[in-house]
C-alpha cells in the first residue's frame, strides 16, 4: 500500500480506536468541539443553594433554553452557533440533571422546578426576551410562567412540550400501562430505543459511547423513576393544560411531524389553550428538532422576535 494510503487512513482508524477505548473521553470532545463552534462557555452559577451549570455564548437580548426529561444543556449545541449573533443564548442543566446531581431528599417534581427556574431568571442581569422549553422543559417553563406573571420574560416557545393531553400513540400507551419507556439501561436497548422513539433518522451512536451514556444514566435511575412518574402519571401530569390561559406572553409553538413521544397533535391543544401562539410544524423529524434540524429549529425561534 502507498504511504499516502497510509497517512489517510491512519487518522480515522486512531479516532475509531479512541472512541472505543475511551468512551466518555471522546463524549466530552465532541461535546468540547460543539461549544467551540457555537463559541460557548460552560459556567455555573449559586442560586438560593443550587448550582446551576449553563452553557452561554453571544451577546445582546438573552435566549434562554431549558432541555428535557433526560437530557441537559448539550442537546442544544448543535442549535446555538445559529441563535448567538445577536443574542446572548444561555442554556441551563435543570437541577439534578446533567452535571448537577440530584440531593437526597429534595423534590424535583415539575412544580418545585418551576420554583427553581423562576428564581435562576430572577438572578440574571436581564429579562429574557424569549424561553425556549423542550418537552419536560416546555412543561416547567408553562407552570412557571403561568405562576408567575411578573417574571421577566417577554416570549416563549414550547417545543415538542409536555403537560398536556394529546392523540394516543405506542407510547403513551405503554405510559398509560404503568411503562416508563425511557428506563432503558442498556447500550443495544438505548440505541434501539433513540432509533424507535426519539429521531427521525437517529444519528450513529457507537456502542462503547452508548454503553457509557447508559452508565451515566443508571447512576440517576432512581430520580429518573421519581421524575417521570410525577410528570406523567402524578396530578401534575396535565396541570399545565388548566394553566395555558393565564401564560401572558406570546408563545411559539415547534413540533416535528414525527415526534412519537409527544404526538403532534399536542400542538393544536396548546393552541386551544394560549392567548396568543403560532405554530410551525416542521417535516422530517422526531422529538429533538434542535438536534435533527437546528437551522430550522434556529429559524423559527429567531422568528419570533
Amino acid at each position: 500500500m502507498k504511504k499516502w494510503l497510509w497517512l489517510l487512513l491512519v487518522p480515522p482508524i486512531l479516532a475509531v480506536a479512541f472512541v472505543w477505548a475511551f468512551p466518555g473521553k471522546a463524549l466530552q470532545a465532541e461535546f468540547a468541539r460543539q461549544r467551540w463552534q457555537a463559541d460557548a462557555t460552560v459556567k455555573t452559577q449559586d442560586v438560593a443553594g443550587e448550582t446551576w451549570h449553563y452553557l452561554e455564548a453571544g451577546q445582546g437580548p438573552l435566549i434562554l433554553l431549558v432541555h428535557g426529561y433526560t437530557g441537559s444543556k448539550e442537546n442544544w449545541l448543535p442549535m446555538m452557533a445559529s441563535l448567538t449573533a445577536n443574542h446572548r443564548v444561555i442554556a441551563v442543566d435543570l437541577p439534578g440533571w446533567g452535571e448537577s446531581a440530584p440531593k437526597a431528599g429534595e423534590d424535583y417534581s415539575p412544580l418545585v422546578q418551576a420554583e427553581r427556574l423562576s428564581r435562576f431568571i430572577q438572578a440574571q442581569k436581564q429579562p429574557v426576551a424569549l424561553l425556549v422549553g423542550h418537552s419536560m422543559g416546555g412543561m416547567i417553563s408553562g407552570l412557571m410562567l403561568s405562576s408567575d406573571t411578573a417574571l421577566p420574560v417577554e416570549r416563549v416557545v414550547f417545543m415538542s412540550s409536555a403537560g398536556v393531553r394529546f392523540k394516543e400513540n405506542a407510547f403513551a400507551r405503554r405510559v398509560l400501562k404503568g411503562d416508563n419507556p425511557f428506563a432503558v439501561y442498556q447500550a443495544d436497548a438505548f440505541v434501539g430505543f433513540l432509533q424507535e422513539f426519539v429521531f427521525a433518522d437517529a444519528p450513529y451512536l457507537p456502542t462503547p459511547m452508548a454503553a457509557y451514556m447508559v452508565q451515566q444514566r443508571e447512576i440517576k435511575k432512581a430520580f429518573e423513576r421519581d421524575v417521570f412518574t410525577q410528570m406523567r402519571l402524578g396530578p401534575q401530569a396535565f396541570l399545565l393544560q388548566e394553566r395555558l390561559p393565564m401564560i401572558r406572553q406570546p408563545a411559539g409553538l415547534l413540533w416535528c411531524d414525527a415526534d412519537k413521544i409527544i404526538d403532534p397533535s399536542a400542538a393544536a391543544v396548546f393552541a386551544q389553550g394560549l392567548q396568543h401562539s403560532d405554530t410551525r410544524m416542521l417535516n422530517g423529524c422526531g422529538h429533538m428538532p434542535m438536534m435533527e434540524q437546528p437551522k430550522q429549529a434556529a429559524e423559527f425561534l429567531l422568528s419570533q422576535f
